[in-house]
């Protein structure tokens, strides 16, 4: 064999070889659209799922990065942090305000940005998150894209029981329970019980919905139904729906809403009661206080105890601001040493029930910050701690039977805390 013929024949056969090596360790699969195409022996390539989080991005596609916005720090000086250009946040601020005003970021609220996993490390994402539920979910590269979402809740019915020995809100903390249940209760029996005046050992029970994202609580949503005993007496509250309302009722079927309002605002104390004799804080001489003055910080809301006409609001030198509200042709009742009134009340202005009258202040005559409320019948000071208000229109006869079963379905419920 002739030396040429010799090396054409071990160059043909490294050829082979280098060949078989190759498609021995590179799986090639058919290309439908190739006539030619090789085939080997690949199996059917796996189909990954796409991991999205709660924000609907493909999160294992980025590197993501957590904040929370520092005092005084703009939306322009957090996206700066990551090679975005002024351009794109003058494009985010020009977005209607009623989605995302870029001016009301707030200190401690939390962010996440969601930068390319590459060489570029640009950002794609960024998500605000100003409460719990909400967050505004904004797309950086392309055409900025803005939405706001809410997350999906979900109901919790619970139940709590307990018994005061300071106050409500304490009880409530001392059950590990919501305090916020202690506002709730006292708007349900806000005609009913006067929660300055509760005492050590009334107990209370009640069924609430509260809500959640995923594991997390994000608050309570209402109270469902409700027993309270105070001196004695006891309080439930039975949800019934009458002509399309859905309002709170006591065992006997009496609507636990009354013409008036217990007290004209809510978390207080009772820093002096209604007299006939009493020494004056500044004057120093006994005089009649015919009003119970309750004690409560500067800018507290004052509501009205019922529906009326305003008659007056004015200023003078002893009762400082004052709102006084003619409810009908037997009781008015006045409201003094405000520190201003709501903006539209003035006199003529007829105003509902727990609407916001004006705040408290020490105005006028006075050694500090409360709310003086008197009541007068027939045109004679009362005691308003002692007004037995007639409640509102009660179940009607055609619809007893069905509350009835509500009642006792909810009794039953209630006694098992």
């Amino acid at each position: 064999m002739r030396k040429s013929d010799f090396l054409f024949i071990f160059i043909i056969s490294a050829i082979l070889l280098t060949a078989v090596h190759y498609y021995s360790n590179h799986n090639v699969y058919s290309d439908p659209h190739c006539e030619s195409g090789l085939t080997g022996s690949l199996e059917e390539p796996e189909i990954l799922p796409v991991i999205l989080n709660e924000y609907g991005i493909p999160a294992d596609s980025f590197l993501v990065i957590e904040g929370r916005v520092r005092r005084n720090q703009t939306l322009s000086a957090i996206l700066s942090g990551y090679n975005t250009s002024p351009q794109i946040t003058h494009q985010i601020a020009g977005f209607s305000r009623e989605i995302f005003n870029v001016r009301r970021i707030r200190p401690g609220d939390g962010f996440k940005v969601f930068i390319s996993d590459d060489s570029l490390s640009m950002p794609h994402y960024f998500v605000y998150e100003p409460n719990p539920v909400e967050f505004v979910k904004i797309r950086l590269y392309d055409t900025i894209h803005i939405e706001r979402k809410t997350r999906e809740l979900q109901q919790v019915l619970k139940g709590v029981s307990g018994s005061v020995s300071s106050s409500l809100w304490n009880a409530f903390r001392e059950t590990d329970a919501s305090p916020v249940l202690a506002i709730e209760l006292s708007e349900i029996y806000a005609w009913s019980i006067d929660f300055f005046g509760l005492r050590e050992g009334d107990s209370f029970r009640a069924l609430y919905y509260e809500n959640y994202v995923d594991t997390i609580s994000v608050g309570i949503d209402r109270v469902k139904a409700s027993w309270f005993r105070h001196m004695g007496r006891e309080f439930y509250a039975i949800p019934f729906e009458q002509d399309s309302v859905l309002s709170f009722f006591d065992q006997d079927g009496n609507s636990l809403r009354r013409t008036f309002l217990k007290a004209p605002l809510r978390y207080s104390r009772i820093s002096s009661g209604f007299s006939h004799s009493r020494m004056h804080p500044i004057l120093r001489v006994r005089r009649p206080h015919h009003g119970v003055d309750y004690a409560a910080p500067v800018g507290t809301p004052v509501y009205a105890i019922g529906d009326g006409r305003v008659i007056e609001t004015s200023y003078s030198a002893g009762a400082g601001r004052m709102v006084k509200i003619r409810h009908n042709s037997v009781y008015t009742s006045a409201y003094l040493h405000l520190r201003n009134f709501e903006p539209g009340i003035k006199q003529d202005v007829w105003v509902r029930q727990g609407d916001v009258i004006g705040y408290v202040g020490t105005t006028g005559m006075s050694t500090g910050p409360h709310l003086d409320f008197r009541v007068w019948r027939n045109g004679h000071p009362v005691d308003p701690l002692r007004i037995e208000s007639p409640p509102v229109e009660p179940i009607k006869e055609e619809n007893m039977e069905a509350f009835n079963r509500a009642k006792m379905k909810w009794i039953e419920r209630l006694n098992r805390l």
